[in-house]
């Protein structure tokens, strides 16, 4: 039996985010969805040319896909797999080259040739598709379309997918680690009283009858994931924001009757930018703008069209996320979404059990923006709160191969995670160039943990790999036990792996370095001793 994991913070009530299946057994099927098989490992995507057209009514959608490609290495008689999950449908598959079958065999496409293909070599392949696209039951947290009507009663449409994949409606290569490296162009059909907004830039807008087409093209590499049509009675507004690499589009797409809120609301988008270009490096997406939309949940990080729908209210709807009395004062889901293009959609996983460096990286950051927006006093604050949600319920990473997330922990404890390895480096100008450096050397890729872990390391100058093994790799959290007697203090750690290196600063200036063997220092100042609360581990005094 399956489970379907939403880590939903029953405290609270919020969740976090889309997640993905997590069985208990893993089939073939997992395997032909989250590996590059022999059918997906000779051909790189270069573009997706795609058309949509919902059709409200019926709850069905129908369209084409242009899929660009190179092929990779040298192969004879290859079989291509394209995902497009059931039930939608191939209505047809072409290619430039000769196809000598196709078939449709639950969740994906094979398309065999007798061809021999040398590396170099650039082809395409179209997809017509249509059909009754699976219907989220509570988007994003699971995956699928929306069919439903804004206040006015206008027809409202758009797709959530990040957990289920984008093949959900549309047929791709559906793997994290193959982007399109030269972007692509999507038309969105619809009646035309409504509006079609996607990513990137709007390029075209053609009424012929009682249609519109919206064509808009993204430049950059684009995950399949973040590919998103969304459709209902828009209105546009615009702005500029003077950034590291020039002057940055700002593009607002927001239902009629919400312009007046979302222009209050939305300045908040500045500072944000100013906020993560000081930490980050800049905006990666800058020939593509930036997008806020609104969106009939509430939100996601769809690169250059991030999904609004928080509301118009500071906080996760109005609610203090982490209870520490610091998530009111900026929108929630402005800044961890935006956060997402800078992990997520500009630095991206190459395998779903990766995806803590897109979650933990963008809950940090808002820790990163309270201490630009407001103080580092209040960010610290804010981090320490990341606590209270965590579970602790299995690992971090998940399995590979399979579209396997690991613990919706992803999100608070690989914050507390980075917070703790920043303690470490106890330089914050260190650790921001730290920051900055993944975004330029990791810049439009897709990546693995262990890339992330030996960049933080070695530009730190500081071996992290027991502190990631500890943290990402169990459910152990460090505790320091600790007794005092006048100014000698006795401390080890438990409940750590072996051979963990996590120094521990003490009255603000003491560097302790505990293992699992007891041992006695001589503090430098007063008494009791003051533990960091910025590190997470737990304190415990005993006799």
């Amino acid at each position: 039996m399956k489970k379907l994991s939403y880590t939903l913070l029953f405290a609270s009530g919020l969740v976090f985010g889309q997640f993905f299946e997590r069985p208990e057994n893993f089939t073939k099927q997992d395997t032909l969805k989250g590996s590059n098989t022999k059918f997906r490992n000779f051909w790189d995507v270069k573009k997706y040319e795609l058309s949509v057209e919902p059709n409200f009514e019926q709850k069905s959608i129908k369209g084409i896909n242009k899929i660009s490609f190179e092929i990779i290495k040298d192969v004879a008689n290859p079989t291509f797999q394209i995902d497009l999950q059931q039930p939608m449908k191939a209505d047809k598959v072409e290619g430039n080259f000769p196809i000598s079958e196709y078939k449709q065999d639950g969740d994906f496409i094979f398309i065999s040739t007798k061809k021999s293909f040398k590396k170099g070599e650039k082809y395409t392949i179209d997809v017509t598709y249509s059909g009754n696209p699976v219907i989220a039951k509570n988007a994003p947290w699971d995956g699928g379309w929306v069919f439903t009507k804004d206040e006015k009663g206008n027809p409202w449409m758009s797709v959530a997918d990040e957990g289920i994949g984008a093949s959900i409606w549309l047929p791709t290569k559906d793997i994290w680690s193959d982007e399109p490296d030269n972007g692509m162009v999507m038309k969105i059909i619809t009646p035309k009283d409504l509006v079609g907004v996607g990513n990137g830039r709007l390029i075209d807008k053609k009424t012929e009858g009682d249609k519109t087409t919206y064509t808009w093209q993204v430049k950059n590499p684009i995950n399949a994931y973040s590919i998103i049509p969304n459709i209902g009675k828009y209105v546009n507004f615009k702005d500029t924001y003077k950034g590291e690499k020039g002057t940055l589009d700002l593009d607002y797409w927001v239902l009629d009757y919400n312009l007046d809120k979302a222009k209050k609301q939305f300045q908040q988008v500045k500072p944000m930018l100013s906020a993560f270009e000081y930490w980050f490096g800049a905006y990666p997406f800058y020939e593509d703008s930036y997008k806020l939309v609104d969106s009939p949940y509430l939100g996601m990080e769809h690169q250059s069209n991030v999904a609004y729908g928080n509301g118009y209210e500071n906080g996760y709807r109005g609610r203090d996320f982490f209870g520490t009395g610091v998530g009111l004062n900026w929108d929630y889901i402005i800044v961890h979404e935006s956060g997402h293009e800078w992990f997520a959609n500009n630095i991206t996983a190459k395998d779903q059990a990766d995806m803590w460096i897109h979650e933990s990286f963008t809950t940090y950051s808002e820790t990163l923006f309270t201490e630009k927006y407001m103080d580092k006093k209040s960010a610290d604050i804010y981090a320490q709160g990341y606590r209270s949600k965590i579970d602790n319920d299995v690992p971090i990473i998940g399995k590979y191969g399979v579209r396997n997330e690991g613990s919706g922990d992803m999100y608070p404890k690989g914050a507390s995670m980075i917070h703790t390895i920043r303690q470490i480096i106890n330089n914050d100008e260190k650790f921001r160039q730290i920051l900055r450096g993944l975004s330029k050397e990791f810049y439009h890729q897709t990546v693995t943990t262990e890339q992330v872990e030996n960049y933080i390391s070695s530009k730190s100058g500081i071996d992290f790999s027991s502190v990631f093994n500890q943290y990402l790799r169990t459910i152990k959290i460090p505790t320091l036990e600790y007794s005092q007697k006048g100014e000698e203090l006795k401390f080890r750690y438990t409940n750590v792996i072996k051979n963990l290196k996590l120094p521990i600063i003490i009255d603000g200036e003491q560097t302790i370095n505990p293992t699992e063997n007891w041992q006695t220092v001589k503090l430098k100042k007063g008494t009791p001793v003051e533990f960091n609360k910025n590190y997470y581990i737990n304190y415990k005094k005993v006799q």
